[in-house]
């Protein structure tokens, strides 16, 4: 089975990104970062993005290519506030999932990873 599969599938990243960004609706740092006047959009590529990395449906790639991570944040000054702010947010939606000790381990390790690769600007 894939992480994506033992955690709950597209159930639980969906949770996980809509708890995310109801945090980021509300963040004076990390709001501006999002250009839409709707986050609708950037939580259905989050949701996507993750699902298809823990071992879900391909759907990300198949509708935008390549992740290319750093290359679309790169617009965004990126700094240890942000990927304060960021982490800040995302520890509250992985708690609330209620996940099993390994697999909150194992996500959290990734999200940390991923959030610390973003940082662009020093600050």
């Amino acid at each position: 089975m894939t992480f994506y599969e033992l955690v709950g599938g597209e159930d639980t990243f969906r949770r996980l990104v809509h708890r995310f960004y109801q945090g980021v609706a509300g963040d004076p740092l990390l709001r501006p970062m999002y250009p839409e006047e709707d986050l609708g959009p950037a939580e259905e590529r989050f949701a996507l993005f993750l699902m298809q990395y823990w071992g879900g449906p391909t759907t990300y790639s198949e509708n935008r290519g390549h992740p290319r991570l750093r290359m679309r944040h790169a617009p965004f000054q990126v700094d240890a506030a942000a990927h304060d702010a960021w982490l800040k947010h995302m520890r509250v939606a992985v708690d609330e999932l209620g996940l099993a000790p390994e697999h909150e381990a194992q996500l959290w390790r990734y999200l940390t990873y991923a959030a610390a690769s973003m940082i662009n600007t020093a600050g």
